[in-house]
């Protein structure tokens, strides 16, 4: 065990979006989208700071007008986590810092969860972090539900769109869905990105993937709390009802 390190809280916040143009600045109750999200981190008072990272101007004005620490990164990145490192380095984070990439389109997302998900960093072997919670055969079978498989050491096995481990003798609700959310030691994100997409990452098109092929594990905690990600217009409805804005009326973080 260690003395815990210090922690940030990267939001990457991209305009182009094949299924929803301009997310970040969805309104919910007056606010774009990303306003709720760093709201919510900023309860997370073990974060140092939490900052947007953004490749369009319309966003960065939008949050400079709104008081939000905004870092503009490079068009080209081939995901939010290289947008993550970008901005990560230009803050100055020291290496044996953890670095959170908090997903822009999680405005529903509770501070608590952050907090669970650098817990395990008291431990100095914890490379890499992410959440998951129960969930039932039913929403097990839809594919853009994320499973993951653990060992006795609450380690990723395997991440997978199909339902895994498949219940042969029948059903059963034996299930992990993985929450899109994760910790690294900055390090530890460094080599991430420098590493070419793995063989199994690009069939399943999940880039976490690719630290299991590379034999660095992932360290999965369990939380009962629930959050829900905006992937269409028509989600907006939904998570403005979720939202209770008295949690983000203000924020801890300068």
């Amino acid at each position: 065990m260690t003395d815990h390190p210090k922690c940030y809280g990267i939001i990457p916040a991209r305009y182009a979006s094949s299924r929803f143009p301009g997310k970040p600045l969805a309104e919910i109750h007056g606010m774009p989208m990303f306003w709720h999200v760093y709201q919510r981190a900023s309860q997370c008072t073990e974060l140092e700071a939490v900052a947007l990272a953004t490749d369009d101007q319309r966003i960065e004005n939008a949050a400079k007008k709104l008081n939000v620490p905004v870092i503009m990164t490079r068009t080209n990145h081939p995901s939010g986590t290289d947008r993550v490192l970008e901005a990560a380095v230009k803050m100055g984070i020291p290496d044996d810092s953890v670095v959170v990439n908090i997903q822009g389109d999680e405005p529903a997302m509770q501070p608590k969860m952050i907090s669970q998900l650098i817990a395990p960093f008291a431990n100095s072997a914890t490379c890499v972090s992410t959440l998951a919670r129960r969930i039932d055969y039913r929403v097990a079978e839809n594919p853009d539900q994320v499973k993951v498989v653990i060992d006795r050491n609450k380690n990723a096995i395997y991440f997978s769109r199909s339902v895994v481990p498949y219940p042969r003798e029948g059903a059963t609700d034996e299930f992990l869905g993985h929450i899109g959310i994760y910790a690294f030691r900055l390090n530890i994100l460094k080599q991430f990105v420098s590493l070419p997409v793995g063989a199994v990452e690009a069939v399943e098109k999940l880039e976490q993937l690719r630290l299991l092929e590379n034999r660095i594990l992932i360290h999965v905690v369990e939380t009962e709390l629930k959050s829900f990600g905006v992937d269409r217009p028509e989600d907006i409805a939904k998570v403005s009802s979720m939202i209770d804005m008295k949690p983000s009326a203000g924020s801890k973080k300068s």
